[in-house]
């Protein structure tokens, strides 16, 4: 009996031991590596079919814009004259901005949105910030010292529509899905293309610079430009910009990007083809050995 009971005591005292190992080898793992829980999955995801679909997309309407506006510009600025006048109408300040500023701030909300933050590789910060500068200037700086005519609410609405667009897909691409080796910022591709890139945005500020130099506050007539590469195309403004985003597109060597260029070239493109022949056809005195949007070519 008294055995029984010591026997008894024995195993109870060897379960507490146990209990109490056991819990002591628990308790010195924190409760949250106990319980654990898969990481939350990033915000988005990327998806090559949408941005395959997007940039797709982006080609026809690049197509389209041009089939529209070759034989016929748009209808703002020197070329409103010549055709029926719309409405409504804002300011160029403000219509400049309110049209630029989602290409500006649809990027940087992706860039906030991805859990974690992007911040490698190099190269892909840099293209993120080539795109941003652009619209940055455009957006923050650009319409300030603007001198155009007011703008038609009608190309606002839709110029503001293609700067959420295409500001949602190279953002999209380049935070989500571009892969770029750590190395990119020493490729040929990526030099040379941001040669480019610099190259045409001096040539775009530099020429709205001279522009602007052509009319005094409050004035809205027009003058021949002058200086800059307006000595060899009527367009320089539109050459700069041009070059600027096809040097992107060699930097980022991506589907995207290059359909964004596209779409400048046949946006803007026929636009300087049609104030070229504005300026033949309204000052007599136009230098006849101008060309339209191509130095010495066309």
């Amino acid at each position: 009996m008294g055995g029984s009971a010591a026997g008894r005591g024995d195993r109870l005292g060897s379960n507490k031991a146990g209990a109490g190992a056991s819990r002591g080898l628990f308790a010195s793992v924190p409760r949250a590596a106990r319980r654990r829980r898969p990481a939350p999955p990033t915000s988005m995801q990327c998806f090559p079919s949408l941005v395959l679909a997007l940039s797709s997309l982006l080609g026809a309407l690049a197509l389209l814009q041009l089939s529209l506006y070759l034989r016929v510009p748009s209808r703002y600025g020197k070329h409103e004259e010549r055709l029926c006048r719309p409405r409504g109408r804002l300011p160029a300040r403000c219509a400049w901005f309110l049209q630029e500023l989602p290409s500006f701030l649809v990027p940087a909300l992706l860039l906030a949105l991805r859990s974690p933050p992007r911040l490698e590789p190099l190269g892909c910060r840099l293209l993120c910030c080539l795109f941003c500068w652009h619209y940055f200037y455009r957006t923050f700086i650009y319409p300030f010292f603007t001198r155009g005519r007011p703008f038609p609410l009608q190309l606002l609405f839709f110029g503001t529509l293609f700067c959420i667009y295409n500001g949602f897909l190279q953002g999209y691409y380049l935070i989500y899905c571009a892969e770029y080796p750590n190395d990119w910022c020493t490729d040929i591709r990526f030099t040379a293309g941001l040669l480019l890139f610099l190259l045409g945005m001096g040539i775009n500020i530099h020429s709205d610079l001279l522009l602007r130099q052509l009319r005094k506050p409050g004035e809205i007539t027009y003058k021949i430009p002058q200086g800059g590469l307006f000595t060899y195309v009527s367009g320089a403004n539109y050459f700069g910009e041009i070059v600027e985003w096809f040097g992107f597109a060699i930097a980022t060597w991506s589907l995207p990007a290059f359909a964004f260029a596209f779409f400048t070239l046949c946006c803007i493109g026929p636009r300087a083809y049609h104030h070229h022949r504005y300026y033949l056809k309204t000052f007599t005195d136009y230098p006849k050995s101008r060309k339209a949007l191509i130095p010495f070519v066309f």
